[in-house]
């Protein structure tokens, strides 16, 4: 990497605003990357870190305003400029954005969409061509080269913006949350890259809520929250042994951490008959074969999780128990008090479940009445999950997506269903908040007595909430294991 990666120089922000209208979103002092280290912004969604980002790119949207400056070397820039850095993009300033599948050009194959990141790149230009090809090889994706991002895995996507991110020789890599969605080994892989970056003398500035992965790139640390910095200092230090108490609440909301009563809460005797009965069920798409000759039952109250890799079939196989997707071989028998409407699904992105110009509150009405279920379930399960009932005249476009989250749970819970099925419903979410909604949903799984079908990548969040899972582990091979759920500790609290 080193022979593309052009000169560094340390990158310095005096001082970075960002205000919309009259309300500050990033008001930060004294931000500093030198060459050859890495500085990691972490805070909850909201906090501003992925607006700092987008101010010292030059991409912020139209309705923001920017002041202050951005020195790299003995260049300087006026951060109001906005088309002031667009020289640099590329060459020695690059960005790696949120949800890497929608960032890449869809009509276009990834050899194609890498090669145009090059220096040398033009029009059918073969030396472009090579190296796009040594890049994607060095990243294991020689087998990539011909596709369309929307057949490629999440970490696969991942890796292909890395390397048109990176191709052009860029010292100052920006990426805005990487690991979002992502299973554990596609993030060590992403980690890895960018501690590479870091160690041919790159600069890296990397905005996370995920705190593995900020230890793992080490360097300096900045903890945001209401658009400003509580805490900074070495990484090893800032998320070991904290000095700001809303950083010590951060380091308390990773899942290995949380206490909390429903996580004792025994299962059923397993007595009862099945909800879900899956006998002998296989699936594959074209020659890849996600799970075969799989059987399971799903009682009243159990918490299942269905756990690995991206791309080894977790989404599709809690489809096919709930009878969404068809399987080929094999049956799913569902029981009948899993019938008219009592299995819920809880999507990974909110927003795509809610019609996105009907207020809320239309949409839950309407699961109310035909469910029968009175007024007064609506504002209990508002108030459970800590939100106000004026919430309901809102869009989905104007709520965070922590607030719609759990919304989408009071929809799910307002018909008292038998079964939930979470379908990663928490890893777009901050630590914090994913903390609060997980609490939210757990607590009305309990109380209600219904079962959860919970679909993750994340071990330790598995290992949190249920009690067994399935293991899709590619190929085809499926395996039912035991997981660790964790005991609450004495004067734990919700």
């Amino acid at each position: 990497m080193s022979r593309h990666l052009a000169a560094a120089h340390d990158l310095v922000v005096p001082r970075a605003v960002v205000r919309h209208g009259t309300t500050t979103l990033v008001d930060v002092a004294d931000l500093r990357i030198d060459a050859g280290h890495a500085l990691t912004i972490v805070g909850e969604s909201g906090s501003g870190k992925s607006v700092l980002a987008h101010a010292l790119m030059g991409t912020l949207p139209p309705e923001l305003v920017a002041e202050g400056t951005l020195e790299v070397g003995s260049l300087r820039f006026d951060l109001a400029d906005r088309g002031g850095r667009r020289h640099l993009w590329g060459r020695r300033m690059a960005l790696l954005p949120q949800e890497p599948a929608l960032a890449l050009d869809p009509t276009m194959r990834v050899r194609h969409q890498v090669a145009e990141g090059a220096a040398v790149w033009k029009p059918r230009a073969a030396s472009a061509l090579r190296l796009a090809d040594e890049r994607l090889d060095h990243l294991g994706l020689a087998g990539a080269r011909s596709a369309y991002p929307h057949t490629l895995s999440g970490g696969m996507a991942q890796r292909v913006a890395y390397a048109a991110a990176t191709i052009g020789g860029a010292q100052l890599l920006i990426v805005d949350e990487p690991s979002k969605g992502l299973d554990g080994d596609a993030v060590d892989r992403l980690a890895g890259l960018l501690a590479a970056h870091v160690e041919a003398g790159g600069l890296l500035l990397t905005i996370t809520h995920d705190l593995r992965l900020a230890r793992r790139l080490g360097g300096q640390v900045l903890v945001m929250r209401d658009a400003v910095v509580l805490e900074r200092g070495p990484a090893d230090q800032v998320l070991s042994t904290p000095v700001h108490p809303y950083t010590a609440r951060l380091l308390a909301a990773e899942p290995s951490r949380w206490r909390f009563p429903w996580m004792t809460t025994p299962e059923p005797s397993g007595e009862e008959a099945p909800l879900v009965a899956a006998h002998s069920i296989s699936k594959a798409y074209g020659d890849a074969p996600l799970f075969d000759d799989l059987s399971m039952e799903i009682r009243a109250g159990e918490r299942w999780a269905i756990t690995g890799p991206s791309g080894a079939g977790k989404t599709t196989l809690g489809n096919a128990l709930l009878r969404l997707t068809s399987v080929d071989r094999g049956t799913v028998a569902h029981g009948p008090t899993a019938h008219g409407g009592r299995l819920q699904k809880l999507y990974q992105d909110p927003a795509l479940s809610f019609p996105a110009r009907v207020p809320l509150g239309v949409g839950l009405r309407d699961v109310m009445r035909r469910h029968d279920v009175d007024e007064a379930r609506l504002g209990s399960l508002l108030a459970t999950v800590g939100l106000p009932r004026d919430v309901l005249r809102r869009r989905p476009d104007q709520v965070s997506g922590g607030e719609l989250q759990r919304i989408a749970i009071v929809r799910a819970m307002l018909p008292r269903p038998a079964l939930v099925f979470a379908d990663e419903a928490t890893s777009r979410l901050d630590l914090v908040t994913q903390q609060m909604t997980v609490d939210t949903l757990m607590s009305e799984v309990v109380a209600s007595g219904c079962a959860l079908l919970l679909v993750t990548h994340d071990r330790g969040l598995a290992a949190s909430l249920t009690s067994r899972a399935v293991s899709l582990n590619g190929g085809g091979e499926a395996e039912i294991v035991t997981t660790a759920a964790q005991p609450a500790m004495p004067g734990s609290s919700r």
